[in-house]
């Protein structure tokens, strides 16, 4: 028999009994579309997850400060311990990693900045400014830094809100001066507005005459007159609240200041000062974010990432959804069930049929193949009609379910309409393909059995 023949007999024998085969079928469409519809839940949600981690930051940047975490005593209890010193010994270090990118120290401080009446503490950073595109800074006012740049500053896009009038009443408030709500115009234009900065706290107030701690011939902090070089492009991290500035001009800066302190204001930032306090690393590849984490703690720094947390999120997402597709198993493993009752059934009703062509000269490997894709067929059928209605039910999961889930996002700036249910091309393949072999696997049983039938009874059955 050829493959011609033993297909047209296939499909003979499966239309001659439409109402069952449809049932047969249906029971396959919903195994299909039940576990394809849950698996697409769980994707859902990891790309949910993965898009809201891009929105924080990038997911191969490691963050490298000089705490780490360690357990104490027998219960069990972590403690922050501190480690080595962040210095330039320690950025050259981890630039030779194997897999790092680029590496940039940061120096903070929090200097006063005053625009006339106007004024504003804000966390100054510096950075390597041959790294900032590097760790994805864009300018949505103006340029990036340049190395080499003296006075010249970087505000993040809410870094300027702080701004507000100290004389005024009611004028600052949890950290936002009057125009400091995210929205509303900020006091002080950063970008044409005339700035001046000191790492003088008490500015422009009244100083004690007398009392502890005041030397008389102190000498006063230097005023600075700063150069905004642009404002930040919004990015939904710590560069919107922070003012940035080139590494090298800090230190200079705050050695200047450290001129002008008092011998117990000197003592106090050196024994709190010391190197730098965090230290950005890019990873060229995410999937070698671990590794080079790891590298890193070996060290004796303490590390973290977005990629911790996408961690945490994708092992929750795993849990879920391998429960989700084990309850849509369970609707397939049914309809496996209604394929082997199927073709049982049907070698009763055919085993006369089966008895005249194996006389004729049937091979017994013609009847197998016969069973198989009659069996094959219905899996196939079941599976592509499930995977139409899985795309239907994924639109409708989409349209009306995601509605409620993005309602939550109103406000958030950067936020995209999200899917709950997402059914990539390859879980569709993988879905009618696992059709197709839950129906050989199902009609294997009675392929064997069929093939077992004496000829001889078999054409003596009524």
């Amino acid at each position: 028999m050829n493959s011609l023949d033993l297909m047209k007999m296939g499909f003979r024998n499966l239309f001659r009994r439409k109402a069952r085969t449809i049932l047969t079928v249906l029971g396959v469409v919903i195994g299909t579309a039940a576990i394809v519809v849950m698996l697409s839940l769980g994707i859902g949600m990891n790309e949910s997850f993965d898009r809201e981690m891009k929105r924080m930051g990038s997911l191969n940047v490691i963050d490298v400060n000089n705490y780490r975490m360690m357990e104490s005593g027998g219960g069990g209890m972590v403690t922050s311990v501190q480690s080595s010193v962040l210095d330039d010994k320690t950025v050259s270090k981890i630039s030779q990693l194997e897999g790092v990118e680029v590496v940039t120290p940061l120096l903070e401080a929090h200097p006063k900045f005053i625009s006339g009446k106007y004024v504003t503490i804000v966390q100054l950073i510096g950075i390597d400014t041959r790294a900032m595109k590097a760790f994805d800074f864009k300018a949505a006012e103006g340029r990036l830094l340049q190395e080499g740049e003296s006075y010249t500053v970087l505000f993040g896009s809410n870094s300027a809100q702080n701004f507000y009038n100290p004389k005024a009443r009611r004028s600052f408030s949890f950290g936002f001066g009057m125009g400091g709500m995210q929205g509303q115009k900020p006091l002080v234009d950063v970008m044409n507005d005339k700035l001046s900065f000191t790492f003088d706290m008490s500015y422009g107030e009244k100083r004690p005459t007398t009392g502890a701690g005041n030397e008389p011939n102190k000498k006063p902090a230097p005023l600075y007159k700063a150069k905004v070089a642009g404002v930040l492009a919004q990015s939904n991290d710590e560069k919107d609240y922070c003012v940035y500035m080139d590494i090298n001009q800090l230190k200079k800066l705050l050695a200047e200041y450290k001129k002008s302190q008092s011998s117990q204001e000197r003592q106090r930032d050196s024994q709190n000062q010391q190197g730098y306090q965090r230290i950005k690393v890019k990873v060229a590849d995410v999937k070698d974010v671990d590794k080079v984490q790891q590298k890193i703690k070996e060290m004796g720094f303490g590390t973290n990432s977005l990629a911790d947390i996408r961690k945490s999120m994708q092992k929750q997402a795993g849990i879920i959804q391998t429960v989700l597709g084990g309850i849509g198993a369970i609707s397939l493993l049914i309809a496996a069930l209604g394929i082997t009752n199927t073709m049982i059934m049907s070698i009763y009703e055919r085993t006369r049929e089966i008895g005249v062509m194996k006389v004729l000269g049937c091979m017994l490997g013609d009847i197998r193949r016969l069973f198989l894709f009659e069996a094959g067929m219905i899996g196939l059928i079941g599976g592509m009609v499930g995977i139409a209605f899985s795309y239907g039910a994924s639109i409708l999961l989409n349209s009306v379910g995601a509605g409620f889930l993005n309602s939550g996002r109103m406000g958030m700036a950067g936020s995209e309409p999200g899917k709950i249910s997402v059914i990539p091309p390859w879980l569709a393949l993988a879905a009618v393909a696992f059709a197709i072999f839950v129906g050989l696997v199902s009609g294997f049983y009675p392929a064997r059995r069929a093939m077992k039938l004496s000829a001889l009874e078999a054409i003596k059955t009524e």
